[in-house]
């Protein structure tokens, strides 16, 4: 995950910006680099790899400036080298970026034909050179950054510092975290608390769309319509520079509205948006001659495993088995040499899944881990290392690791449709832009969590919930059923839709309200059949699903509406709405949201 750190201060500024950016190591990286204001104009020191080189490198070229930004970088298009890395910067304006910019190539053509002259083809040069464009039309530098702001689609957590400007930072945020820091006549910008610990007596969240002015006496906050608007501000305390919960009133709420920047993250480091096809590490694990995967998981891991065997049947065309990992090696499965085992984890420590994983081994096979823990004992022991990127998740029940594993797991359903052959370039640029889309498609779901909130009372006084689903949205009726079970003790199951007629139809009645996962698409007919048989027999159902979806359904008891997305993606985008269904129903019953009784974080025995 990138990082980002700003300050507007009287001190040197590259000392101090390093050493908050060690704090943000956790997020994983492999660039970093810092930009200040020297003589009135930006000077930068960039590096590859690790901190350490751009601390050798300040050594040996100091930079001076009290005025700066800094930033740590995955390598998002090409390689991760020093033209790569962040800031980004012309004669004007200097940039650091989380997130992604979809209509970057549009901008960059826009930019061309006006003169501008690009050096590398990352998505955040675009937002450098847009900026200066307005500058050089004569535009104040906050002028210039709302008229771009207004331009850029898709997430983003922005820093930016001017040439002439030395008593000035803008910092800007949709879809990706982003905090501002109050000091004493200083400051700062740091895209978490954590970054912002070691600076600032006081910090202040900025909410979805806010940009905001720093100065040295002070900082101005202005919405995504440009009014000045209020945010509390609050004392930074040790404990809020470690784990903090920003202005959300659980971890698990504000992990659910962290997932539009982590997936943004991880889809930076699996696929290059500049090619749009998708990047993986090194490894000695031959995707063109794999015949057979098998993918092993527990709890909501596996419901991840299940979504993403239905993308590698369909997109890569190879058979997979999904087994849940307390089973798999107590059944002995066969396993043909040579065969690719996939094992996702969040913490990369499961128990249950790490035995499974060496059982794999010891029957030849290549094993790959998704994992949120890159140094994991799973990790470790794998041929290929898929990192989720979702950072620190604290609350039990886990979200954002969830979207991410999700994420990881398509791109390498693309990887591997491509190996094979089946899916030509053209084929996987489109599916991967799909993809590239997410964060801004989860953005707007949150933006309606007071919609969802109110549906949630309509669920929470139940004593039983059913979540039906189709296709690839079936593994988000089990997840769903999961979720309002975990942190609301309501006991909810899911089910395949077509198997209500099977046996669960006998449980409809008034009482029992039916969650339905149905995004307009080819099952949707047929799950509206399914909901049909529930509506016949008293049934409540809650429908989660699109405009044109809700407006073919007919009469339901409550709707969720979601972006029409294409069928590839929807289980990624259905995920944000079931999550917030059960986190709103457990806080009206009260419930422990964030350690739900009886459950851990990393669950390391058998």
């Amino acid at each position: 995950m990138c990082g980002i750190v700003g300050i507007v201060g009287t001190a040197e500024a590259a000392p101090r910006m390093v050493e908050s950016l060690r704090r943000l190591e956790y997020r994983g990286y492999d660039s970093a680099g810092v930009a200040t204001l020297v003589g009135g104009g930006i000077d930068r020191r960039r590096a590859e790899g690790k901190l350490k080189h751009l601390v050798d490198l300040l050594g040996r070229q100091p930079l001076p400036g009290v005025v700066g930004i800094g930033h740590t970088r995955w390598a998002t298009h090409g390689a991760p080298n020093e033209t790569n890395a962040h800031p980004h910067a012309t004669r004007r304006v200097a940039v650091v970026h989380n997130g992604i910019i979809e209509n970057f190539r549009q901008l960059k053509d826009e930019l061309a034909a006006a003169g501008h002259v690009f050096q590398t083809e990352t998505d955040s040069e675009a937002i450098a050179h847009l900026i200066t464009h307005h500058v050089e039309q004569g535009l104040s530098p906050e002028a210039a950054v709302e008229e771009a702001l207004r331009r850029l689609h898709g997430a983003f957590a922005l820093g930016i510092i001017f040439a002439g400007e030395d008593d000035l930072l803008i910092g800007a945020r949709r879809g990706s975290p982003l905090a501002v820091g109050h000091g004493e006549g200083e400051s700062y910008l740091g895209s978490d608390a954590l970054a912002l610990a070691p600076l600032a007596r006081a910090i202040t969240y900025l909410d979805e769309g806010d940009w905001a002015i720093l100065h040295r006496g002070g900082i101005e906050i202005r919405d995504a319509f440009g009014g000045r608007v209020e945010r509390p501000v609050r004392p930074m305390g040790p404990a809020l520079g470690l784990i903090d919960k920003g202005n959300h009133r659980h971890f698990m709420l504000k992990e659910i509205h962290e997932q539009p920047a982590v997936i943004g993250d991880t889809l930076a480091c699996h696929f290059d948006p500049a090619t749009r096809l998708p990047v993986l590490p090194d490894t000695k694990v031959d995707l063109a001659a794999v015949k057979q995967l098998t993918i092993v998981a527990c709890g909501t891991s596996s419901y991840a495993a299940l979504v993403a065997k239905y993308w590698f049947e369909q997109i890569a065309r190879i058979r997979v088995e999904v087994d849940i990992a307390s089973e798999f090696r107590y059944r002995e499965a066969p396993l043909e040499p040579g065969g690719l085992a996939i094992f996702v984890s969040q913490s990369g420590e499961t128990a249950d899944t790490l035995a499974a994983l060496r059982y794999a081994k010891a029957q030849g096979q290549y094993v790959a881990a998704v994992v949120n823990v890159a140094e994991s004992s799973m990790a470790r022991e794998s041929d290929l290392v898929l990192s989720t990127h979702a950072g620190p998740e604290i609350g039990v029940a886990s979200t954002k690791a969830f979207t991410c594993q999700m994420v990881t797991l398509a791109c390498l359903a693309l990887a591997v449709g491509r190996a094979r052959g089946v899916l030509d370039e053209a084929a996987v640029a489109d599916l991967s832009e799909q993809l590239s889309t997410v964060p801004s498609r989860l953005a707007e779901i949150l933006d309606r969590e007071e919609e969802i909130a109110d549906v949630s009372r309509f669920i929470a006084d139940a004593r039983d919930v059913l979540y039906l689903g189709r296709g690839n949205c079936y593994p988000l009726a089990l997840e769903g059923a999961l979720k309002l079970k975990e942190i609301s003790y309501i006991h909810a199951e899911g089910y395949a839709a077509g198997e209500m007629k099977h046996g669960p139809i006998a449980l409809i009645d008034p009482a029992v309200p039916v969650v339905v996962i149905a995004p307009s698409g080819p099952l949707f007919e047929k799950t509206m059949s399914n909901t049909a048989e529930v509506l016949a027999r008293g049934g409540k159902v809650v429908l989660i699903s699109d405009a044109e979806g809700i407006a073919r359904a007919g009469e339901v008891a409550r709707t969720i509406e979601i972006p029409a997305v294409p069928p590839f993606i929807a289980p990624i985008v259905c995920a944000v709405p079931v999550q917030l269904l059960a986190y709103h129903a457990a806080v009206v019953k009260g419930t422990d949201v964030d350690q739900p009784r009886n459950l851990a974080k990393s669950v390391t025995v058998e």
